[in-house]
């Protein structure tokens, strides 16, 4: 307890340290979750004093559900390549803690000190490599930091874009409500991204998609900024106030048909090719094209 706020009432107390919080939340986690070190009655009048601890027991939050179980693609004593479902995050966030890749690889593996070499979106599907040890993944590090691994992505995209083409824009993260936007800035960080169409749709096309650099939402950006964003893509499609609806509310019926009718975005990791650890020649992975993705194309009109 700083001493200037000695003599304060509990309530405005906690306004002034958990400013984001509400008075109307803030009475009601102090019937519920405040308790003075000493053990006295807790009420919103009551004085707090100078250096002692007021304690805060929060109650475990309760996690979206998401897909727990993962495909093993190729696995040695050095890495573990995995298929990754749409919707499993990769790392903690305010939202998920169990409910994440790495705490699944703690359960799973708990004698093995596991590192995600690289990150793909929690809405994309598909191949991801894991280094088994410390020295594997600094290995793996510096193979993606000189542009030694290989990534091609397929990602069903609304329109018709060119037969293929390569996408020079840098990016930047924007200073927007969500602060996770990215965009086409001219004081971005250098991104490049290659394409070419697999299949065409009357309204859509299945493209091939290879990133020459590794920036957050990388892909999903450059389609967008050619006016060609990909399916179901919440906040490079939608936009960034109906990705936040989604955030809050979880997926209405209404928000699914505005986000194309698709739970999640058309991105799917398809093939890794990377400098194995221990052997030192190429090595590819690939994951098809999951069943979801598989069935809406199928509903496609030619």
């Amino acid at each position: 307890m700083p001493p200037e706020c000695g003599g304060w009432r509990l309530d405005h107390f906690l306004k002034r340290r958990i400013g984001r919080l509400s008075r109307t939340r803030i009475q009601a986690i102090i019937g519920e979750q405040i308790f003075f070190s000493d053990g006295r009655s807790v009420r919103p009048a009551s004085s707090v004093r100078s250096g002692e601890t007021i304690r805060l027991r929060r109650p475990a939050p309760v996690e979206p559900p998401v897909p727990r179980e993962f495909g093993i693609l190729h696995q040695d004593d050095s890495v573990l390549v995995i298929d990754k479902p749409a919707g499993l995050p990769m790392h903690t966030t305010a939202k998920f803690w169990r409910n994440t890749l790495t705490a699944l690889l703690r359960e799973r593996y708990p004698d093995e000190q596991m590192e995600v070499a690289h990150r793909i979106d929690r809405e994309t599907s598909g191949v991801l490599l894991i280094a088994r040890n410390r020295r594997v993944a600094s290995f793996l590090t510096r193979a993606f930091a000189r542009r030694a691994v290989g990534k091609t992505y397929l990602a069903l995209v609304k329109g018709q874009p060119p037969d293929r083409g390569r996408i020079d824009r840098p990016l930047k993260l924007l200073d927007t409500k969500s602060h996770v936007m990215m965009g086409v800035a001219a004081g971005g960080l250098p991104a490049v991204t290659t394409f070419e169409v697999l299949r065409r749709y009357a309204d859509h096309a299945l493209c091939a998609a290879h990133p020459e650099t590794g920036r957050q939402h990388q892909i999903r950006v450059h389609f967008q900024s050619l006016g060609h964003p990909i399916v179901g893509d919440k906040l490079y499609g939608a936009g960034e106030e109906l990705f936040m609806r989604s955030c809050d509310q979880g997926m209405t019926p209404e928000l699914l048909e505005i986000f194309d009718g698709l739970p999640r975005h058309a991105l799917h990791a398809h093939r890794l090719t990377f400098p194995h650890p221990t052997r030192g020649e190429p090595m590819t992975v690939e994951s098809p094209l999951p069943a979801d993705l598989v069935d809406y194309m199928a509903a496609l009109p030619g």
